[in-house]
């Protein structure tokens, strides 16, 4: 039995849907809501919150193989909870800023967690990503409402990652030898910037859409609403304040484990237009 956590998820509901298609056996969804979750028939939906392990009882009864993503939850008592229940490998998703990037809070935070998973005695895969193309939904209200969006460092241009390609890395992972005790850093195939994002999604909705660089204090005065002042100042240093080589790398890991190219921005946006409609 595979347990795919988040599986409404940008990463969890395509990586579901691939085990799926690829009938890899007994599948089951983690859901908070398990009403608002569209699954296939034949996937088991179980109810449970990463925020709280106790919840997650039923959700691992009969699970060897767990999809989990990092710092939803405390991932010690996560992990605590996934070897009592006899859990074999885990393939965690951490963050590329762990090896670009390593001073920031955030960044020692998802080490921390990939230690404890390594340390759990379980079997690991650890997925170290950049950037997510999906971030940009960010922006979906401010375009629906045909009004300017406004982001710092527009030229800056990072090798952002697809969800659906962390998805199939995970799920070559989860099924086929070769994988336990890897660490897969993931990108895009190309470099792409914010005024190069906005460009091609507003390629994708066939309308013009108004663009303007805005300056670190102003993107964190909005950031930190969401992030708290140390998790804004550490988005604003990796998309553009405080880049460097090793987070600029544009990596071949998508294509080398999955057979398949990575995809680009801009299939992201012609696949997902309509949330900015």
């Amino acid at each position: 039995m595979i347990l795919v956590t988040g599986a409404t998820g940008n990463i969890g509901s395509a990586l579901l849907k691939e085990l799926h298609a690829c009938g890899t056996g007994p599948l089951r969804g983690l859901t908070r809501d398990s009403s608002r979750a569209a699954f296939p028939e034949d996937v088991d939906v179980v109810e449970g919150d990463l925020a709280e392990p106790e919840s997650l009882k039923p959700a691992l009864d009969g699970v060897r193989s767990l999809f989990l993503v990092s710092r939803l939850g405390p991932d010690a008592d996560i992990l605590e909870a996934a070897r009592l229940a006899g859990v074999e490998h885990v393939v965690l998703v951490s963050s590329i800023t762990v090896q670009t990037h390593p001073h920031l809070g955030p960044a020692g935070e998802n080490l921390a967690v990939e230690r404890l998973l390594k340390e759990s005695g379980m079997a690991w895969t650890i997925l170290r990503p950049t950037q997510f193309a999906s971030n940009t939904v960010m922006w979906a209200a401010s375009i629906r409402a045909r009004e300017t969006v406004r982001a710092p460092y527009a030229d800056t241009a990072l090798p952002t990652v697809h969800p659906s390609d962390i998805a199939s890395v995970a799920r070559v992972a989860l099924t086929e030898s070769g994988h336990r005790g890897r660490t897969y850093a993931l990108t895009g195939p190309e470099l792409v910037s914010p005024r190069q994002q906005v460009q091609a999604l507003a390629a994708a909705l066939g309308r013009d859409i108004p663009f303007t660089e805005i300056s670190r204090r102003q993107a964190h005065a909005q950031l930190a609403a969401v992030f708290g002042d140390e998790g804004a100042a550490a988005v604003l240093d990796i998309t553009g304040a405080d880049v460097n080589d090793e987070l600029l790398a544009v990596r071949d890991t998508v294509s080398r484990v999955t057979g398949s190219p990575a995809r680009t921005f801009g299939q992201w946006a012609a696949e997902n237009v309509g949330t900015f409609r």
